[in-house]
């Protein structure tokens, strides 16, 4: 089915002179989302603006794809919702754009009982809230849910539109949100002992936390609010929260962000590998067919993690360049990307390791991502063993599988142990329900449907002891039992099959995402996330620091999920770059 909106490749550019000055105003390095919004941004503001990406296409995780061989379905192959992205940059950059709001915000068949469980219906009035909580019995927490969202309501407003703002200061954002005990519960004091506080029952405990927990491996009581940080994010977008449905999947909104860019004058090159970038210069060096290029920019914006942006900073100064391409390692073999400090390697002889803490050494300092994506495609949705919730109610908003407050806490323990969890903590969202367009005009009058699982506590560091492409069979089993547990079918009777008779079943590890997307330990943040505002020591004399988008050198600034408030498909790390390049003078 062919996608207008898709991103696609362009022609390779031409071999600059070795011996030119600057001949470019910006160059972006990788065309993710947030390297389009900045390409767009710095165009339409009349820079030369050059972006090199590695792939045959943009778009990075925000892209559609065709998934299953000769299965005319489109989906969201790794991100795939919307939340953070903020209007101004849709209505700044002429974006076409459309957002499916979502009525029922979950669902959450009961581990203990699932012939109930807890539907949460926004359109739902105050009584038929209270009995939706009293089904799973924790009618005592009814109330104490409105509270909370009350308080996560206030925080969105107040902190929401801060993102495409110079950094506020702690304090500063402390103000905005008005309510010390606010403050206290969502960002002072670890989320799991605010929810434990919060709420009585253990499955409303898990529907809360979660939020913490997408792609962060924490315990959610751990003083270093790892798990704060994440739930900020997931509470404040749009400053409501909700997470809506991108009409025609995701690559709908990288490939109106391409357009915008290329619109504006922006030249994205695709097929072009980064190899190198000097600070002092500005001279970023390339492989495209077969042959090194290199062009000369006053400013280069990396839209890669921080690790890979430290490699192509110290490969300017290689003898060999083009050894440092920043490709990923394959799943069992050392790692390409260089930890940020000299430390111990697995091959030194001195060192005495077992195979499994040799693979652990030799990605230290790679972030870790703690998550796997499962795709399917199913001829229709499988009956609940909960006979009072439709399926489509159910799946229509996020689908919470195994994720009692408890189940979370054990799940975590047994992947901090090196074992994956049993079982496995899943969240399901179904695109087709509300948005069909992603289907071929066959599918789309069948009751065909999509699902999407993200499983929780699901650490890079699995891969290193069982093997990729055995963790890979493993999470996929894990997925299923999961699903089957709180089903009144198997879930492999409604599986749709591809051209070659295959279960339509996609598995992406976190060493998939590293070797497809360049996101080191598979972390879909690039790394750690950070507050949305400057602590009281942070420098802010430059528009790179104002603005969280600053690195160690004044010619290279961050426009990736990296940066301070970066992270998601938000645009905002994009914009930020964008903004603190227009703000300061080129070097």
């Amino acid at each position: 089915m062919p996608d207008a909106a898709q991103p696609t490749s362009v022609s390779p550019s031409p071999a600059h002179d070795q011996g030119a000055a600057h001949d470019h105003d910006v160059v972006i390095v990788g065309g993710g989302h947030n390297g389009l919004t900045a390409a767009a941004y710095l165009a339409r503001a009349g820079k030369r603006v050059l972006l090199l990406e590695r792939d045959d296409h943009l778009g990075g995780a925000a892209v559609s794809a065709q998934a299953f061989d000769g299965v005319d379905a489109r989906l969201s192959r790794y991100s795939y919702l919307v939340s953070l992205l903020p209007q101004r940059i849709i209505d700044d950059l002429g974006l076409d754009v459309g957002l499916v709001r979502r009525r029922f915000s979950s669902y959450t068949p009961d581990p203990r009982d699932p012939s109930r469980g807890l539907l949460v219906d926004v359109e739902a009035d105050a009584a038929a809230a209270r009995d939706a909580f009293a089904r799973v019995g924790a009618a005592d927490d009814a109330d104490a849910w409105q509270a909370f969202y009350a308080d996560t309501a206030r925080v969105a407003e107040a902190l929401f539109p801060t993102l495409t703002e110079p950094l506020p200061t702690r304090d500063e954002a402390r103000g905005l949100v008005g309510d010390d005990r606010v403050w206290t519960d969502l960002i002072e004091r670890p989320l799991g002992e605010t929810v434990d506080a919060r709420f009585a029952d253990d499955l409303v405990r898990g529907v809360v936390a979660t939020d913490g927990l997408i792609g962060t491996f924490t315990d959610l009581g751990d003083a270093s609010l790892d798990a704060n940080r994440c739930f900020l994010y997931h509470v404040i977008g749009g400053g409501t929260g909700d997470w809506d449905v991108p009409v025609g999947g995701m690559g709908a909104v990288s490939g109106e962000l391409a357009r915008a860019a290329r619109e504006a004058g922006a030249s994205l090159r695709t097929e072009a590998e980064v190899t190198a970038i000097d600070p002092d210069t500005g001279e970023v060096r390339w492989l495209e067919a077969g042959s090194e290029r290199m062009a000369r920019a006053h400013v280069v914006l990396a839209n890669v993690a921080p690790v890979v942006l430290d490699r192509l900073l110290a490969a300017s100064a290689a003898p060999d360049r083009t050894a440092a391409a920043p490709r990923a390692a394959a799943a069992d073999g050392p790692a390409a990307i260089a930890p940020r400090d000299e430390r111990p390697t697995a091959t030194d002889p001195e060192v005495p390791l077992d195979e499994y803490a040799r693979r652990r050494v030799e990605r230290l300092g790679i972030p870790e991502g703690a998550q796997v994506k499962v795709n399917l495609l199913l001829t229709r949705l499988p009956r609940l063993r909960d006979e009072q919730v439709a399926p489509e109610q159910a799946f229509a908003g996020t689908f919470h599988i195994n994720e009692l407050g408890s189940q979370l806490a054990d799940a975590y323990a047994s992947a901090a142990g090196g074992v994956l969890p049993d079982p496995l903590p899943c969240e399901i969202y179904c695109h087709t329900l509300s948005d069909r367009s992603i289907l071929g005009p066959e599918l789309a009058d069948s009751d065909a449907q999509t699902l999407t699982v993200f499983g929780l506590h699901v650490p890079d560091r699995l891969v290193d002891r069982y093997g990729n492409d055995e963790l890979r069979d493993l999470l996929r089993d894990a997925v299923l039992a999961s699903l089957d547990s709180v089903l009144a079918e198997p879930i492999a009777d409604v599986i749709a099959t591809d051209a070659a008779g295959r279960p339509c079943v996609e598995v992406k590890t976190t060493r998939d995402l590293e070797e497809a997307l360049g996101m080191p330990g598979g972390n879909i943040f690039h790394g750690p996330l950070s507050w949305p505002w400057a602590e009281p020591d942070a420098p802010l004399a430059s528009p790179a620091e104002r603005w969280g988008v600053a690195t160690a050198h004044a010619r290279v600034l961050l426009c990736g999920s990296g940066a301070v408030r970066g992270g998601a498909v938000s645009g905002v790390g994009g914009h930020n770059a964008a903004m603190a390049v227009l703000e300061g003078e080129l070097p």
